[in-house]
């Protein structure tokens, strides 16, 4: 039910400073930047191969990312999975014992379905679950 590895994402307190490495100094090619607003953030997409970059900033200061930047400071902040059927993949996970941050599909970027899986359930990585179709 795993496709790919959709995205990569790293937290940062200002995209337009990190687009000095990650498209001048990288030569990435900038996609495009979006404000999520369920997830009251700002991303920016670079594509890569088969997959991306995304770069996410908190909009506001008490949103889950925000805490994450306060607490950790830039940096690696989720992998995201595509998968093909989001639904069956939660109800399987939580027949599992999965501990999930969204146990129902929220909007994600480029208004796709998304979800995310609790670090304690995955050795200390947030996963994105996230469905394009």
């Amino acid at each position: 039910m795993v496709k790919n590895i959709n995205h990569i994402a790293v937290i940062v307190s200002d995209i337009e400073g990190s687009l000095a490495f990650w498209r001048d100094a990288l030569g990435l090619e900038l996609e495009c930047v979006e404000t999520v607003h369920e997830q009251q953030a700002e991303v920016a997409f670079f594509p890569i191969g088969q997959g991306k970059i995304e770069l996410v900033r908190p909009t506001t200061p008490d949103s889950g990312e925000a805490r994450f930047l306060a607490k950790r400071g830039a940096g690696l902040h989720h992998i995201a999975l595509e998968v093909s059927d989001l639904d069956s993949m939660l109800a399987r996970l939580q027949s599992k014992g999965v501990r999930l941050i969204n146990d129902k599909p929220i909007v994600a970027a480029h208004g796709k379905k998304a979800a995310f899986i609790h670090p304690e359930s995955a050795s200390g990585v947030l996963v994105e679950l996230y469905q394009l179709d």
